[in-house]
């Protein structure tokens, strides 16, 4: 795949263009690397100030399984909309499945969460996908899931 057909970092500003989330539930900072209707990598800096934390552990602060899948789902979504184009921008794109998710290591304050999304298929206005979280590497989490775009 040439260059031309990747896209360009997609920040913040865009991202939120894109799809519907704010603080303190938009868990994708930026995306560094979009191939349309194909792949992913979005990026979610862990910070220590983030409110989960103050429960989540207080100890040892963990960031929790269940929004490394959100950011999944938040970098595919941008990878849906991208794909289908400024039509879908702000539409919402709903988890019909999780399946399969495996949390490998802990996430912690610090961290910063490269999030690899690959579409395995899409009929209509159902898209699958599967996805790793990795920190430095390493891989942190992964799962397969399925998602709907709704029109309203």
């Amino acid at each position: 795949m040439s260059d031309i057909e990747r896209s360009a970092i997609i920040d913040i500003s865009r991202i939120m263009e894109m799809i519907p989330h704010r603080y303190p539930f938009l868990m994708v900072d930026k995306v560094i690397e979009l191939v349309p209707d194909a792949s992913a990598i979005g990026v979610k800096n862990v910070t220590v100030n983030e409110p989960f934390f103050q429960g989540h552990f207080p100890q040892r602060p963990v960031f929790p399984g269940v929004l490394i899948i959100e950011a999944m789902a938040q970098t595919a979504a941008v990878l849906v909309v991208h794909t289908l184009g400024k039509s879908a921008e702000g539409k919402l794109v709903y988890f019909m499945s999780v399946d399969n998710a495996r949390f490998r290591k802990p996430v912690g304050p610090g961290d910063q969460l490269h999030i690899h999304v690959y579409k395995e298929r899409s009929r209509g206005n159902v898209w699958k996908f599967r996805a790793e979280a990795k920190v430095d590497g390493t891989l942190m989490a992964e799962a397969t899931y399925a998602a709907m775009i709704l029109d309203s």
